[in-house]
């Protein structure tokens, strides 16, 4: 490989590199525009160059833009995660990336400009012209766009990924708020006979998410020992509704209380003395939380009930998944070994759970102190006695 500079016309510089193309064997010649505005400036900038295409870490120039190469990602990962995943990566990436950085070059991208990026959307970056994003909003721009210059410099149309060396906002961590033990008491009691009655049980009491609800069948639930099997969950976009696998990506098995057991047998009978109303009848197939005419309840369907259930309550207003959290939280603060709770929630590590009901530590850690000195004394006592 040799290469020599060529000034074209008055301080615009040109590195000429003579090279063999590695495909056919045959000698071609590339020019380089280069941005030295003198000839010794050149002559490094043309050695550096020849250097980098003999190291491998040269990536040839285009003019693919920041919005172009985007399309190209989200279509390479739509064979890799779930339809709901993809949507919300498109969704970031034409409402809250391409307005802001879509127009400039991929090779081109620096720091600096992504920086900017994020600067601007937490300014201004809501698509009704009433403010910023949140913090929360920004950090999912960053990590889907580092995640597609990944890509990129995998595709080797990247030599290095500009936003490793950005710092995206700071998220403060909110403490979670959910139903203590006396008011998950009053929910039940408000709910009692209303049709959002058996999901709210089983998220309140058994930790079951809105989808894993929606794609429970009465095959998957055996009265007789008191457990039911989480094999499927429903996800639910665009106005379409599937079936899917488990969050965890692994069937769980969750023990029911006595009260979620008594309510489901009594459930079934009232469920299946309506259908045959109906001239249907009820079948292991069926779906535990049903309409009517037998068919599921989706889980938009899930959401406005709970709202309008509790609307008018005394109740706090919280979102029907914080039934899961405070059932985690109730298990955690009466004792439960943090693994058993974890399995009961469908976490695929425990480091999850201990991350979510951080708040409810610092009573355990009290409790096992207690328990501790406890010991200690009796052990003491036993000892003076002997």
């Amino acid at each position: 490989m040799r290469g020599h500079i060529r000034e074209r016309s008055k301080g615009h510089w040109y590195a000429v590199i003579d090279m063999r193309d590695p495909r056919t064997g045959k000698r071609k010649r590339k020019w380089h525009s280069l941005k030295a505005k003198g000839k010794r400036e050149a002559q490094i900038e043309c050695a550096t160059l020849i250097s980098a295409i003999r190291a491998g870490t040269y990536i040839e120039p285009n003019k693919t833009t920041i919005a172009q190469f985007l399309d190209r990602w989200l279509e390479y990962t739509k064979a890799g995660v779930a339809p709901r995943t993809h949507e919300r990566y498109a969704e970031i990436v034409r409402k809250n990336l391409v307005p802001l950085i879509g127009a400039v070059v991929l090779s081109k991208l620096k720091p600096a400009q992504i920086s900017e990026c994020y600067s601007k959307a937490l300014s201004e970056g809501r698509r009704d012209g009433t403010g910023g994003l949140s913090p929360q909003s920004v950090l999912h721009m960053h990590r889907i766009l580092k995640q597609a210059l990944k890509q990129a410099v995998r595709w080797e149309m990247l030599h290095r990924n500009p936003a490793d060396a950005v710092q995206p906002p700071k998220v403060e961590k909110r403490r979670m708020t959910t139903y203590d033990m006396a008011q998950t008491v009053a929910l039940l009691e408000v709910l009692k006979g209303h049709r959002i009655y058996i999901p709210a049980l089983l998220a309140v009491l058994c930790g079951l998410r809105r989808g894993e609800i929606a794609a429970l069948k009465w095959r998957n639930v055996d009265l007789e020992k008191g457990s039911l099997a989480i094999v499927a969950s429903v996800e639910q976009m665009n106005g379409r509704v599937r079936l899917k696998e488990t969050k965890s990506g692994r069937v769980r098995t969750v023990a029911l209380p006595s009260t979620v057991r008594e309510e489901l047998k009594s459930h079934r009978l009232a469920q299946a003395e309506r259908m045959l109303r109906l001239g249907v009848r009820l079948t292991d197939d069926g779906f535990v939380c049903a309409l009517e005419d037998g068919s599921s309840m989706q889980p938009t369907f899930i959401t406005h009930e709970w709202v309008r259930a509790i609307k008018g309550t005394a109740l706090p207003r919280y979102r029907f998944h914080d039934l899961r959290h405070a059932h985690g939280t109730h298990m955690l603060a009466s004792g439960t070994h943090i693994k058993v709770a974890s399995e009961r929630l469908g976490h695929s590590k425990v480091g999850i759970t201990l991350d979510l009901y951080s708040h409810v530590l610092p009573g355990m850690q009290e409790d096992a102190a207690a328990k501790i000195d406890a010991a200690l004394r009796a052990a003491q006592n036993a000892e003076k006695k002997a």
